[in-house]
């Protein structure tokens, strides 16, 4: 039975947080560890361009992704991993694939319709007010970070499940006129991944500002976890876990004895004061060690850097010969006589 294929992409354009590790990050890492599946993973570094045009925040994230996800032990030598950027062919074979991707397709795009709507409801006079092509054209590049290896599957969120889609009809347009040559994605969608709440309690995202970088120095870290927003019950008060963002975040990360075990204290009222500290010292105690590889990582930059040449190297081994396919297919090659 032939491995199947597994792409996941990472977009540099902000700090790891604890969501992003229990979310994505953490799961990511186990499959790394599984000989049966081939993984790819990429820093979507010129996917970051679309809405980040900050040079030095683009290269610092790409620095402190690549160095989290060695640090929490990404296995390379089964894993592919790499930097986007570093594998030109992905860009030619976005031409291509652009070239037979109807406008309609990707004027239904979330993204696109969304930034128009918001467009329409400010009563500007242009819809598209704003808009760059590389925001219109995001699911063909994304399309093409898939196809390159033909993915058979890859995770993603609820809000990314249509971007497969796209690349599922995009790639059966391109075999429909040059031949069979990319498989058709399936996208993987965990339901039971654990999302977090954040320092406010919404959500914990980098557009609500309120993330608690994963590894955040043990004296910030723990100002961090202070700062989360409770409700005004006092000690020896009972507590609800299931409406406590400090429970929702110790439940990503603690064993079932150990959450049926907190349950009890907060039905004997726990402070707050003591479950922030608790909860402090249960994460640090888990991620210190990796904190610790990650911040030697930090400060040797070339040892990254050289991991991510080799999974360039690895990737190239597989898009240079298939984009030549590609090219032949569409009838750019070198002129021969017959």
């Amino acid at each position: 039975m032939s491995k199947q294929t597994v792409l996941t992409g990472i977009t540099t354009t902000g700090t790891p947080h604890l969501g992003n590790y229990v979310g994505a990050i953490r799961p990511a890492i186990i499959a790394s560890n599984d000989a049966q599946v081939t993984p790819y993973y990429f820093l979507a570094d010129y996917h970051a361009l679309i809405k980040c045009h900050e040079p030095e925040r683009v290269r610092q994230s790409s620095l402190e992704i690549a160095a989290t996800w060695m640090a929490l032990g990404l296995d390379t030598s089964n894993a592919i991993f790499y930097r986007q950027s570093d594998v030109p062919e992905i860009l030619e074979l976005t031409w291509m694939l652009t070239c037979v991707t109807s406008k309609g397709l990707m004027n239904r795009a979330h993204a696109y319709k969304a930034s128009v709507d918001e467009n329409e409801q400010e009563g500007g006079a242009d819809p598209d007010k704003g808009i760059t092509m590389g925001l219109f054209s995001y699911p063909v590049l994304m399309a093409a970070d898939i196809l390159m290896f033909n993915a058979h599957k890859v995770p993603v969120g609820k809000d990314q499940i249509q971007h497969i889609e796209m690349a599922r009809d995009i790639a059966g347009r391109f075999n429909h006129i040059f031949g069979e040559h990319f498989v058709l994605p399936e996208a993987v969608v965990d339901n039971n991944a654990a999302t977090l709440s954040g320092l406010d309690g919404r959500k914990m995202s980098k557009s609500y500002n309120n993330t608690i970088p994963l590894f955040a120095p043990e004296k910030k870290f723990r100002k961090m976890i202070n700062k989360i927003k409770t409700n005004s019950l006092e000690p020896g008060e009972p507590k609800d876990p299931d409406n406590c963002t400090l429970f929702s975040i110790y439940q990503a990360f603690a064993t079932p004895a150990e959450l049926d075990a907190m349950r009890v204290r907060y039905a004997e009222g726990i402070a707050w004061g003591e479950m922030k500290k608790h909860l402090f010292e249960y994460i640090n105690d888990q991620i210190g060690p990796a904190r610790a590889h990650y911040d030697e990582l930090i400060q040797s930059p070339d040892v990254i850097e050289q991991a991510l040449i080799e999974g360039a190297v690895r990737a190239r081994e597989v898009s240079v010969p298939f984009m030549q396919k590609i090219r032949a297919s569409v009838g750019i090659q070198k002129i021969r006589s017959l």
